[in-house]
């Protein structure tokens, strides 16, 4: 499969490097205030979310520690199936920590509540969301937002940790692809 040049198919970066950067830090503080004199456990969802979470995680000032989930509810297609699928657990317990799930984006809701539900059955002190994106215009599902990045319309996105058919996850801003010229080969 060839790959193609990501601007052929890029709209506009609809988040800068800088602004990514400040807002994190801001993130991290706010957490940081909120478990202040607490430890914090952090649950990256992967993949998307690696990105995110490394340059969180160096803004957070209280002790932390971290772990990895991988889910999926898209299969092959672009749309959520509202089936959940575990294909990476967590290593540790989480029973009686502080645990904050983190997020590269939050669109239909189906993977994050299904994440929550379970992570709720292993009782932790407390569990909270923090997302980098927020796309409530494609909510399907309530679930609570605790800390959110930036919050966007409904378009499809990448860079920064988000993919374009597995590539564009290294790129340091977030933008969109014009759909009139991106054709994702079969």
């Amino acid at each position: 499969m060839k790959v193609q040049d990501y601007h052929e198919y890029l709209d506009e970066v609809l988040i800068t490097e800088e602004k990514l950067q400040s807002r994190v830090k801001e993130l991290g503080q706010e957490i940081s205030r909120d478990y202040e004199g607490e430890q914090l456990h952090l649950i990256c969802i992967l993949r998307g979310g690696v990105l995110f979470l490394s340059d969180l995680m160096r803004q957070i000032s209280v002790p932390n520690t971290i772990d990895f989930m991988a889910v999926s509810s898209y299969g092959t297609e672009r749309r959520t199936t509202g089936q959940v699928r575990i294909t990476l657990d967590l290593e540790g317990d989480i029973q009686g920590r502080n645990v904050l799930l983190v997020e590269d984006i939050v669109d239909s809701g189906y993977t994050i509540a299904s994440v929550l539900d379970i992570l709720d059955t292993r009782h932790p002190k407390s569990l909270r969301v923090c997302t980098l994106l927020n796309k409530p215009e494609r909510r399907e599902v309530e679930v609570p937002i605790h800390y959110c990045g930036f919050t966007i319309s409904n378009q499809f996105v990448f860079g920064y940790g988000l993919d374009m058919d597995e590539y564009y996850r290294d790129l340091p801003f977030i933008a969109t692809v014009d759909l009139e010229r991106y054709k994702p080969e079969a």
